[in-house]
């Protein structure tokens, strides 16, 4: 993932010396030739550069991010933005970053309690339940949704994970309703990036049981609702593990979209984009792809 630059050249030193040993203290007529011993050879190897800095790859971002933000409202919809390139830790962002409501975005917050909890040994998980899982990740089911929340204590599971991820912008739902907990972009991005690498505290395979649902997203829910807008229409040319929120109606008729997601073969970029948009759920769901593709023109980073 990360250049390196070549390594110094390496500058070899050999020393080469004799001893002259003596078999007694008074030297003796016919006695054998001094013996000598070779001293081992020394190498000496100049220190290795450090290794290069990822360079950017996120120039002229800022001006996208912007534009994409600006066509968004000139049509009504308020659209936040946030990318993060986890090699050099330019975050880019888009929007005012206050808190929205992400839908079914919390399932990855459920799904990573649970498998903590798992990896504990606090819940064991039937093949029943790993199937369930699977189909909450891929597929949005809210059937397996529910049953996990109310399993492990609802708002509980905001509480931990908001905890662990210390994110900062992200609430429990007023009701307890799942698909209201609300957060942001910037917080989205932070939580992608701490699952990556560890850092919330999910062990690498409970991680990757996420990562890979979410590799394998199906494009529709179960609940017939296409899945593709955002992220994977948006960044056609890149590999994507994403998840996907949506609901009508927020705040006087607004449709409601979410994508979030991994980007990249290495997982090297994070994404997270929410619009609110006053249009019908078709337009709305194209309206989000656009936003992405004036991000992204070429459909990759």
């Amino acid at each position: 993932m990360h250049r390196r630059l070549p390594n110094w050249a390496t500058t070899t030193m050999v020393i080469a010396g004799a001893t002259l040993l003596v078999a007694g203290c008074e030297a003796q007529a016919g006695g054998a030739p001094p013996a000598t011993q070779n001293v081992p050879q020394a190498t000496f190897a100049a220190p290795q550069a450090p290794p290069a800095q990822p360079a950017p790859t996120l120039d002229g971002l800022d001006a996208r991010v912007r534009q994409a933000t600006a066509d968004a409202a000139a049509s009504g919809a308020d659209v936040e933005i946030a990318v993060l390139d986890r090699d050099t830790g330019q975050l880019v962002t888009g929007g005012a970053d206050k808190p929205f409501p992400i839908a079914s975005v919390v399932k990855l917050f459920i799904a990573d309690d649970l498998l903590l909890r798992e990896s504990e040994g606090a819940t064991k998980l039937s093949e029943a339940d790993r199937k369930s899982l699977d189909a909450m990740l891929r597929s949005s089911d809210d059937s397996a949704a529910q049953m996990f929340w109310d399993r492990s204590g609802g708002n509980a599971v905001i509480a931990r994970v908001k905890a662990r991820y210390g994110l900062a912008g992200t609430t429990a739902p007023y009701n307890g309703h799942w698909d209201v907990t609300q957060s942001t972009a910037g917080d989205l991005v932070r939580y992608y990036d701490m699952l990556l690498d560890g850092t919330g505290g999910l062990p690498p395979e409970q991680a990757d049981v996420i990562i890979g649902n979410l590799a394998q997203s199906t494009p529709t829910g179960t609940d017939g609702y296409p899945q593709r807008f955002g992220i994977p229409e948006g960044l056609y040319a890149e590999q994507v593990a994403v998840k996907q929120g949506w609901f009508c109606c927020w705040n006087g008729g607004n449709q409601l979209h979410v994508s979030t997601g991994a980007i990249g073969p290495e997982r090297r970029y994070v994404m997270a984009i929410g619009s609110l948009d006053p249009t019908g759920a078709a337009a709305a769901r194209e309206n989000i792809t656009q936003a992405v593709k004036t991000v992204f023109p070429r459909g990759k980073i």
